[in-house]
């Protein structure tokens, strides 16, 4: 399959430049891939920028997952590229070779701040998306832990708290990415969730009638979202639908505290924020037709920075066997072909200008390491 995606991928390249040779169709730049499905990226489009169709990016970043920088590089380039990466299509090379009636597997990006782990996963998220799986996404798990909307006393768990506003916020997130694809898999939920004595969702309901209801009633967003995630596990180990879980700064599950302070001004423990449990719980390998595509990150932890960017350090030892065993994928700088790819992507949207002294792409390559976020900057507006 991988060999004829390939082989698919270079004939059209081929084709497309007979074409302009005899037609005089535009060129095809030497950065760019004509081919936009991820599932068909391969050997032939590493280091290659391809564009996710608006509507696409609407439906899965509308309420996050790129970076701040990198929404306005898109709104200045008026579209969204994204560069075809190794990290990524080698976790694409597992999924289409995995036995899906086994546990899930667990994926862990890590690499040094700026390499590029949160795009990695936006072209994952893309790619799960083309393949209709159910996509549970948490575009940047920290912001919970560091600067909640709202906080509020749990009803179900004593001595947690609930984030209300941000689990409902959540739910339209989710509600946005998966809404046409929970219709035509006309998923129920199996058991009744009782809410108040005249609030009750009764078993048989659309899966969407309940995140309806924690939209509306942001008071029960976070017991809704545990409810939620209960029912995709079930309905994937049956059979019934696929699920994709992608989270970004996942090690600030099981940093030794966050910024949210009880009554009592002091600090509370990841695990007493009844939003994150149930993400914990379905990062355990206890399901079956699903996957998990976890980053760690140094930016995740609240204060303290680690040293090393290894899963092993930013995971501490309760994450480390959380995950065990795990997949874990290392995301590096640019290498020569995509650093030139970026340097011709920024060159053709006028971004920067090729100056009359040569070599300044040397100097641009000195000066960033080869990291795409260093890069970013140097190239960015004063």
């Amino acid at each position: 399959m991988i060999r004829g995606a390939v082989q698919g991928c270079w004939s059209g390249r081929s084709l497309y430049s007979s074409l302009a040779a005899t037609k005089g169709l535009p060129k095809l730049d030497d950065f760019r891939t004509i081919e936009q499905d991820p599932d068909r990226h391969g050997r032939t489009t590493v280091g290659r920028f391809y564009t996710i169709p608006n509507d696409v990016r609407k439906q899965l970043f509308s309420h996050g997952g790129l970076p701040k920088n990198f929404e306005k590089q898109i709104k200045t380039f008026n579209e969204c590229c994204l560069m075809v990466r190794r990290p990524a299509l080698e976790i694409m090379e597992h999924l289409r070779r995995t036995d899906f009636g086994r546990p899930v597997n667990r994926f862990v990006l890590y690499g040094e701040d700026g390499a590029g782990k949160s795009l990695c996963l936006a072209h994952l998220l893309h790619y799960g998306h083309q393949q209709q799986y159910v996509l549970v996404h948490v575009p940047w798990l920290p912001n919970w832990l560091k600067r909640p909307k709202e906080t509020a006393n749990s009803s179900t768990t004593e001595g947690s708290l609930d984030l209300p506003l941000d689990g409902a916020a959540w739910l339209v997130h989710f509600k946005n990415q998966n809404g046409p694809l929970l219709d035509r898999l006309a998923l129920t939920v199996s058991r009744d969730y009782v809410w108040t004595k005249r609030e009750t969702t009764p078993a048989g309901a659309p899966l969407l009638t309940l995140i309806e209801h924690g939209i509306n009633r942001a008071k029960f967003s976070c017991d809704v979202i545990a409810g939620l995630l209960k029912e995709l596990k079930q309905h994937s180990t049956a059979g019934r639908a696929r699920t994709m879980v992608v989270i970004d700064g996942y090690n600030a599950l099981f940093h030794p505290h966050t910024r949210i302070l009880t009554e009592n001004k002091v600090r509370l423990t990841p695990d007493r924020i009844t939003l994150t449990t149930p993400f914990v719980d379905i990062t355990r390998n206890d399901w079956t037709n699903g996957v998990c595509v976890l980053a760690v990150d140094r930016l995740a932890l609240t204060e303290d920075r680690m040293a090393s960017c290894l899963p092993l350090y930013l995971l501490y030892r309760e994450g480390f066997e959380h995950l065990d065993p795990m997949v874990p994928v290392r995301v590096d700088g640019y290498d020569d072909t995509e650093f030139h790819s970026c340097i011709q992507y920024y060159l053709d949207r006028k971004w920067i200008q090729s100056t009359e002294q040569p070599g300044f792409d040397v100097e641009l390559k000195m000066l960033s390491c080869q990291n795409p976020y260093q890069l970013m900057q140097l190239c960015a507006s004063l």
